[in-house]
């Protein structure tokens, strides 16, 4: 049974690795004295994988080995022969597979989840002298190549599906990536040379992920100098002032690029203190990019995100690379998406915008899910059947004030959820006697002008029984944030949304459109094109202008996601070898 090793015997495997860094500066050692060592590794790993040793755990030189209900079976199939070693010594795909590893950070991770510590200390003990060619043990020459499948599992797995679970965190997010089957990922590694071209196709292939990943780059050269001025606190700085504080804000807008290299001619820099229009200009640009409203003034809010630091910036585009891991490796060539943290939908066909507007998403109490379905059909002119809890916790304490609120709202009340349940008049009722334990109550509000779906609703059927519609209060489309639905999304320009959808049923012109919306009548129109929904949530992300946006995590779900990679170790791997990636199969 293999026993948790003590740090000291780290060293050992430590002079196996020395080997590997001496092969990175181009010297090629031979490590096996004949083909009889080698076998003899092979039986240790037969040893170190053996159902007595799994059966209390599995630890290697101190690390502990998360696949190790994978490695078995793979090892069986190889008849228990090194990964990463050979006859003539360690493999070029293990040298490629420590560098990838090293390299975690670029895509968001923490390469110390994946066994580098061991790694790092022995390039500092080589650059001491202290290289250790000969005299390795098999046993220790087998725990180097099982370490380095473990690491290379860990890593391909968070790669491709995330570190974390987002349904762990989150039950109302759904959202999953395809299966990856790892076993044959480690097969196909093992009998070949191209390991950096199977890490590289398990990163998501989408435009986004890359996009991002690139500016966590630049943010972190940003950070590495030190990274972006704070500004003083004080009163709110307008356009035409003249303020020490005004030198800080220009620094700190050239240092995210929101002051453009044409606005810093020396000519416009003669008085560096002064708020002159280039600085208006940059202060909008800025605010558009943070989801604040862009009026050129830098009060509290703007100060705020002024003075967030590089460093956390950098955490939050982490967060989103996370994110991208969940999603699908392709969203489609034609889709809808509404990212909640926006508050924006975007209709896109081969990767371009085609249709924006505003939406209203759930308030913070009644959070907009994130899931994917396809949208079917549509409803001009519906009613609604008002869902209990915004019946029992919105409606009621309105007809308790006003006893005319249902016929002001064309509203009608049955008593029972059932279709055929009779209809009563609400007058005839004690409000006050009911609440949410004692509810027998449907109501149905008519379609017409003070509908709350307005004119229009889109359905694509989910769980969560959420849908995209109009709405006939218009005001809070003015707001920059606007998070006030009970879950379902506002959209701004349902006309807009229903011609698209419509421009492929052949008959439906806008003119036709127009006539059913003047009936008033409901009618279901089915879509001869569906098309996919994908509700997400992205609090960073980079536009199709290529400059990168960031909004506030309206659902504190940045901060849950972030406590769940800090306090979380590296998952294990399920038994089959067919990882299905939701951001991991396991809790």
């Amino acid at each position: 049974m293999l026993r948790v090793v003590s740090k000291s015997r780290i060293v050992c495997f430590g002079a196996a690795l020395s080997l590997l860094t001496l092969l990175w500066a181009g010297q090629a050692v031979a490590v096996f004295s004949s083909s009889e060592s080698f076998g003899q590794v092979a039986q240790q790993i037969q040893k170190m994988v053996s159902l007595k040793s799994r059966e209390s755990g599995f630890s290697c030189r101190g690390e502990r080995i998360c696949g190790i209900q994978l490695l078995p079976a793979f090892y069986v199939q190889r008849q228990y022969h090194p990964v990463w070693l050979d006859e003539q010594g360690i493999r070029p795909t293990a040298l490629a597979l420590v560098s990838a590893i090293s390299s975690a950070g670029e895509d968001g991770l923490d390469s110390s989840d994946y066994h580098i510590e061991a790694i790092e200390e022995i390039r500092a003990a080589v650059a001491g002298g202290k290289s250790l060619l000969y005299g390795r043990t098999a046993e220790q020459w087998a725990e180097f190549d099982i370490l380095l499948t473990d690491a290379f599992l860990l890593f391909c797995s968070h790669l491709s599906g995330g570190r974390v679970n987002p349904e762990t965190l989150h039950n109302d997010w759904v959202i999953s990536a395809p299966a990856v089957d790892m076993m044959a990922l480690l097969h196909t590694v093992a009998t070949e040379t191209q390991l950096n071209r199977a890490i590289d196709q398990l990163r998501p292939s989408q435009s986004g992920y890359a996009h991002l990943r690139t500016h966590l780059y630049r943010l972190r050269q940003v950070a590495s100098s030190g990274g972006w001025p704070r500004i003083p606190e004080g009163e709110t700085l307008r356009p035409g002032d003249r303020h020490e504080r005004i030198l800080a804000l220009r620094h700190r807008l050239m240092a995210d690029g929101s002051l453009l290299p044409d606005d810093q001619m020396e000519d416009q820099m003669e008085a560096p203190e002064h708020f002159d229009e280039n600085l208006v200009a940059a202060v909008k640009r800025f605010q558009s990019r943070n989801g604040l409203k862009a009026d050129g003034l830098v009060g509290s809010q703007t100060l705020a995100a002024l003075n967030i630091s590089a460093e956390q910036r950098i955490r939050q585009v982490e967060l989103n690379l996370e994110r991208w891991r969940w999603l699908p490796d392709s969203l489609g060539d034609r889709y809808i998406s509404v990212n909640t943290a926006d508050f924006t939908m975007r209709v896109v066909e081969n990767n371009r915008t085609v249709l924006e507007m505003p939406v209203i998403v759930g308030k913070p109490a009644r959070q907009t899910p994130v899931f994917s379905s396809q949208m079917s059909y549509m409803v001009v002119n519906p009613d609604w059947t008002v869902p209990f809890t915004i019946a029992v916790e919105d409606m009621l304490p309105k007809v308790l004030e006003d006893p005319d609120y249902f016929e002001k709202q064309g509203i009608s009340v049955y008593w029972g959820w059932d279709e055929k349940a009779p209809p009563i008049n609400p007058r005839h009722v004690d409000w006050r006697a009911y609440g949410v334990n004692n509810f027998p109550f449907r109501f149905l509000q008519a379609p017409g002008p003070t509908n709350a779906l307005g004119r229009f609703k889109f359905m694509f059927p989910n769980k969560f029984a959420v849908y995209l519609h109009d709405t006939p209060n218009r005001s809070y489309f003015d707001l920059v944030k606007r998070d006030f639905s009970s879950g379902c999304i506002r959209v701004a320009d349902a006309v807009a949304l229903a011609e698209y959808l419509l421009r492929d049923n052949p008959g439906w012109s806008s003119q036709r459109l127009a006539s059913v919306l003047k009936s008033g009548e409901p009618q279901t129109i089915h879509i001869n094109q569906p098309i996919w929904v994908h509700l997400l949530y992205m609090t960073a992300w980079v536009d199709q202008e290529g400059m990168l946006q960031f909004r506030r995590d309206i659902y504190d779900r940045d901060t849950d996601l972030e406590r769940a990679l800090a306090g979380r170790p590296p998952r294990p791997l399920p038994a089959n070898g067919a990882l299905i990636l939701t951001g991991g199969a396991t809790p």
